[in-house]
């Protein structure tokens, strides 16, 4: 029996027979003989130092446990002999041709006969001699059993095992995002070692094939209320000696933020907008009177800014208006009593309304201009006067015209939802 952890193992390339027949994924059907509890899932691209010493370590815990389970690899395309490592080991290997981590994890968890499955990287940096704890809290019941390797969440990572940027700014940082902006019950965004129920997996229905797989099941779960635990762990050295870890840092990190950004209109839209409504509301305050603080005057060219604060603020709230009804009639966010009181309240007629009311003024300001530029005889105006006549009316009409138009476009997404 294999032990070695965190080493070379060519050793498994000795074993490679041609006893490995390619399975397409979508072909593999839950194993006949009874019923499995527990399926181990790893994803694989040219893992051969390291993926025999994973299956050994998985295929024993399921023996000395004595847990009905599989371990099934999903191969990515490896050109180096990692299906035949893990199939002499008595891994099922599926072969996922669609490029990509979460590719692989989801052409492996379709083939996964198990009410439970467990993820995991074929790199040896995972321990799956921790499997038992992750499999005792789904067996009590929770949905998400998370792996923590942080020590802020009682986890271990071992010298060399994680990059300083990653423990100490990326991992931390993305973690408390989700914490924030999900309200993500957990303290490492980033572990790719977790356990969960397969009921769990088809609700959430995952759509992301790249790097973003895992992100996206912790905030999905998070945002549907999911029975999340976490679970500390001990991260080791990637083992692999061929080449460097498929992981990169700042492509994968602003991969996870733009992630992050798309699935929170909130944060990407809703509050900035409000931050520049209120800017361009409070310039308004102050330019309209021409309030004058410790010598600084603020006149109409801060009403233009103002302007161009409101018209952005404007059109950021509508973003974040349509981006949260896309997403709900789409069911990438489920609905929840603030949308449905919102929608119950900003009615479509009640939109055009306030939009002709404000287009109405609007033009109404710019008209009352027009009649005081003819009663000077079409010369010259007074500047200051004038233009806090003008600016405001063109502020108006613009923010009518989009409240019009917003408001039909937001209808239209959300007739899914009627």
């Amino acid at each position: 029996m294999i032990t070695r952890t965190n080493s070379n193992s060519s050793s498994f390339a000795a074993l490679a027979e041609p006893i490995y027949r390619e399975t397409p994924a979508e072909r593999v059907t839950a194993p006949p003989d009874g019923v499995v509890e527990l399926s181990i899932v790893m994803p694989c691209l040219n893992e051969a130092d390291t993926v025999g010493v994973c299956v050994e370590k998985a295929m024993r815990i399921l023996r000395e446990h004595q847990i009905a389970g599989e371990v099934i690899v999903a191969d990515n395309g490896s050109e180096d002999g990692s299906q035949e490592i893990a199939a002499r080991l008595g891994a099922r290997v599926v072969q996922v041709a669609a490029k990509g981590y979460g590719h692989a994890l989801m052409g492996g968890i379709a083939a996964a006969g198990g009410r439970y499955v467990l993820m995991g990287d074929a790199d040896d940096s995972y321990d799956f001699l921790e499997t038992p704890k992750f499999l005792a809290r789904l067996r009590e019941g929770y949905d998400m059993v998370q792996g923590c390797r942080l020590p802020s969440g009682g986890g271990t990572v071992r010298p060399g095992a994680m990059p300083f940027l990653h423990r100490w700014w990326g991992n931390p940082m993305f973690s408390i995002m989700a914490s924030t902006m999900f309200h993500a019950p957990i303290h490492d965004i980033y572990c790719g070692m977790r356990g969960f129920t397969r009921s769990l997996y088809d609700r959430l229905a995952l759509r992301c094939t790249g790097m973003e797989f895992a992100t996206e099941m912790i905030i999905k779960s998070s945002i549907h209320r999911e029975n999340i635990t976490e679970v500390p762990i001990t991260l080791h050295p990637d083992g692999r000696k061929s080449h460097a870890p498929h992981l990169k840092t700042f492509r994968d990190g602003w991969r996870t933020m733009r992630f992050y950004l798309m699935y929170s209109p909130r944060w990407l839209f809703l509050l900035p907008g409000l931050a520049l409504m209120l800017l361009g509301t409070l310039g308004y305050g102050l330019a309209i009177p021409a309030v004058h603080v410790h010598g600084i005057t603020f006149d109409a060219h801060t009403l233009l800014v103002s302007t161009l604060f409101l018209l952005m603020g404007a059109q950021a709230v509508w973003f974040a208006v349509a981006a949260k009804v896309f997403a709900v009639s789409e069911g990438l966010l489920p609905a929840n009593p603030n949308y449905d009181r919102f929608f119950s309240v900003a009615t479509l007629e009640r939109g055009l309304i306030l939009g002709a009311c404000s287009f109405i003024v609007g033009i109404g300001l710019l008209l009352w201009a027009i009649a005081r530029w003819a009663e000077s005889g079409w010369g010259h105006l007074d500047y200051a006067s004038t233009m806090r006549i003008v600016i405001p009316g063109f502020a108006l009409a613009a923010l009518g015209f989009q409240t019009i138009l917003s408001s039909f476009f937001v209808s239209i997404l959300g007739m899914k939802r009627k």
